[in-house]
């Protein structure tokens, strides 16, 4: 009987530290995937130096992040593989969102941003400046209709965590912890930040960045 269970004390143990070494792997595996500078990430640090809605946009991108992961997981991969129209129709629909939020980054970037002061002065928490409507909108679109969130969380996600058997879910753990660990750390320290943005023209340099960075989006999910 005392060998039995200390069998089973075995068991249990090898199969955490398998599930924490998988977990880890799913973390370093998830910010190698999130911590290019994209769309969404673009929008996210703007967010946070705006110190507007901040925690909405980290819970919508985090929260999406997991739901993909584990979609990915339970095997969606070969479904989306399976139906590339609607990968088509995503990838321009998220090209004209792209384009649509870049456009006006540089028009910002022209004429200059008068609705920053309460960022700019440093004031704290949320600023209430924007709507909430038009903030979640755009947060969403440029998660669910960027196709390279499919092909980064979905399938390629999805495949390497299918190789661990049966700890598949903790390397899909740790990668919604580095979702989750990533946006929060991009959103609230962005403010970090906000004294190089006192300076005349800083936020029409980064408004610049940003256009660019959208433009470079734009044309490779046009190019497919």
């Amino acid at each position: 009987m005392l060998i039995e269970k200390r069998e089973l004390v075995f068991r249990l143990c090898a199969a955490y530290r398998q599930g924490m070494l998988a977990l880890l792997a799913g973390l370093g595996f998830g910010l190698s995937l999130i911590v290019a500078i994209g769309a969404q990430n673009a929008f996210v640090l703007r967010q946070g130096l705006r110190r507007e809605h901040v925690g909405v946009v980290v819970a919508i991108c985090a929260v999406s992040d997991a739901v993909l992961y584990a979609a990915g997981a339970a095997g969606f991969g070969p479904l989306v593989e399976q139906w590339p129209d609607t990968v088509v129709v995503v990838r321009w629909l998220g090209a004209a969102v792209v384009v649509g939020y870049g456009a006006m980054a540089a028009w910002r970037a022209i004429k200059g941003d008068t609705t920053l002061a309460a960022a700019e002065d440093g004031a704290l928490g949320d600023s209430p400046g924007r709507r909430l409507k038009p903030v979640v909108l755009t947060a969403v679109a440029l998660t669910w209709l960027n196709p390279h969130v499919y092909l980064d969380t979905v399938m390629l996600q999805g495949s390497v965590a299918a190789t661990y058997g049966d700890t598949r879910w903790w390397f899909t753990a740790g990668a919604m912890v580095s979702s989750i660990a990533w946006f929060a750390a991009l959103g609230y320290g962005a403010r970090l930040l906000a004294p190089v943005l006192q300076r005349p023209g800083a936020w029409r340099v980064l408004d610049g960045v940003i256009a660019l960075i959208m433009l470079a989006v734009a044309i490779s999910l046009i190019s497919g």
